[in-house]
């Protein structure tokens, strides 16, 4: 079935104005200007989408940045205590060891 593209150009009315006399046209304007719209809003969907895209990836940024200072700072609290908590206890007890053999030989020598 042939389209209204198909179809040659019907000659205009003698009255002077083209358009009155070829519905086509003014389907295929109708159709142009629905397509204009629709691209319109898609292009400014498109333009926001972008915006709203940037703006997350630079949040994203601000968090992660974030979160590697949080880590660096957990870590290093809990890298004092274990780096510290080992030394004291072996400190405690060979001095307390230390104490009781020097008790011992000084007892000994006298």
């Amino acid at each position: 079935m042939p389209s209204h593209r198909d179809r040659p150009p019907e000659p205009s009315p003698p009255n002077g104005n083209p358009e009155a006399g070829n519905p086509g046209l003014e389907e295929d304007l109708q159709e142009l200007e629905t397509a204009l719209e629709q691209f319109k809003h898609r292009y400014a969907q498109v333009k926001g989408d972008r915006q709203q895209q940037q703006t997350l990836q630079q949040q994203l940024q601000q968090i992660q940045q974030q979160l590697q200072d949080l880590e660096l700072r957990l870590e290093s609290q809990l890298f004092s205590w274990r780096e510290l908590r080992e030394p004291f206890w072996q400190a405690l007890r060979f001095l307390g060891l230390g104490i009781v053999v020097g008790w011992i030989l000084k007892s000994c020598a006298s």
